[in-house]
C-alpha cells in the first residue's frame, strides 16, 4: 500500500493540484504560482495544438487495435492447432512484446530510415517504389510508420490473451457442430466468436488503456515531428512541460489524457465483474 500511495496515487494528487495553479518557471521552486482554478484546463481545451492530439491519439489507437487485434486473433486461432514447432514459433512470437519498447523504437526508426533503410530497399527491390520514401520526415507517412511499429509490438500481447480464450472452449462443441453438419466457417461464427466475447471485449479494453498512452515508441521514432504530425496527447504533455515549462498547463493536460483512460478502466473493471457474476 505504502509503495502504491508514493509511486501513484501521491503523483497523480500531486499533479491534480499543480493543474489549477499557474507554474511555471519562474514560479516552480518558488511555490508562488497563483490560483488559476479551471483556468489551464479552459486553456488547454481551447488549444489547437491539443484538439489535433486528440485527434492523432484516436487515429493511433484506433489504426492500431483494429489490426493488432485482427492478426493476434488470426495467430490464436493458428497456435490453437497441433503443429510441429507451434512451442517454439509461439516464443519467439512474444519476443516483440518482451523487447524494451526503446529498443522497438530504435529498430524500426532504422527500417524506415530514407536512406539506408530496409523497407525502401524490400519495396523497391519488388518494384512497388521507384524511388526512396523518407518516411519519418514526411507528415503524409510519419503517423503510419509509428502506427506499423505499434502494430508489431501489440500483436503477441493480443495473441497471448486470445489464445486462452480459444483453449477453453469445448472440444465437443465443435465435434457436435461437425456432427451436425456445421462448416468450419459455421462453426467459427456461432461457436467460437460467441465464446470469445468476452475475452475480445476485454482485450479490446486493454488495448485502449494501453494504446492510448503511449509515448515511448512515438518519442524514440520521431519526437512528435514532422510539423507535429506525430504529436499525440502524451507528446503533446511532455512537451508543454518540459519543452515550454508551462508546468501548470502541462499538468491539466495530463489529468484530460487520464480521463479517458480511467473511464475505459472503470468499464473494463465493470465488465470483468460483470462476467464473474454471470459466470
Amino acid at each position: 500500500m505504502l509503495f502504491i500511495v508514493l509511486t501513484m496515487i501521491y503523483p497523480i494528487f500531486a499533479n491534480l493540484r499543480m493543474s489549477v495553479y499557474d507554474v511555471n518557471v519562474g514560479t516552480f521552486l518558488s511555490d508562488t504560482a497563483p490560483f488559476v482554478g479551471l483556468g489551464n484546463y479552459i486553456k488547454v481545451l481551447r488549444d489547437s495544438a491539443f484538439q489535433k492530439a486528440f485527434l492523432l491519439s484516436l487515429i493511433f489507437t484506433v489504426g492500431s487495435l483494429v489490426f493488432q487485434f485482427t492478426i493476434g486473433f488470426a495467430l490464436a486461432l493458428l497456435f490453437n492447432r497441433s503443429f510441429p514447432g507451434n512451442q517454439i514459433l509461439r516464443a519467439l512470437m512474444l519476443l516483440g512484446w518482451m523487447l524494451p519498447t526503446v529498443v522497438s523504437g530504435s529498430v524500426f526508426r532504422w527500417m524506415f530510415d530514407g536512406g539506408n533503410g530496409i523497407i525502401n530497399y524490400a519495396l523497391q527491390s519488388l518494384g512497388l517504389m521507384s524511388s526512396p520514401r523518407f518516411w519519418l520526415i514526411e507528415p503524409q507517412t510519419a503517423l503510419l510508420a509509428t502506427i506499423i511499429a505499434n502494430i508489431w509490438v501489440g500483436v503477441p500481447f493480443n495473441m497471448i490473451l486470445l489464445l486462452p480464450g480459444l483453449q477453453s472452449i469445448p472440444r465437443s462443441l465443435y465435434e457436435a457442430a461437425s456432427i451436425d453438419g456445421a462448416s468450419s466457417r459455421q462453426s467459427f461464427r456461432y461457436i467460437t466468436l460467441p465464446l470469445m466475447r468476452p475475452v475480445a471485449l476485454s482485450v479490446l479494453l486493454l488495448g485502449i488503456i494501453y494504446t492510448f498512452k503511449v509515448f515511448d515508441l512515438i518519442y524514440v521514432m520521431t519526437r512528435g515531428g514532422p510539423v507535429d504530425a506525430t504529436t499525440v496527447l502524451p507528446i503533446y504533455v511532455y512537451q508543454l512541460s518540459f519543452n515550454f515549462f508551462r508546468f501548470g498547463e502541462g499538468a491539466a493536460a495530463a489529468i484530460l489524457l487520464l480521463a479517458p483512460l480511467s473511464l475505459a478502466a472503470i468499464g473494463y473493471l465493470w465488465f470483468s465483474r460483470r462476467e464473474d457474476v454471470m459466470a
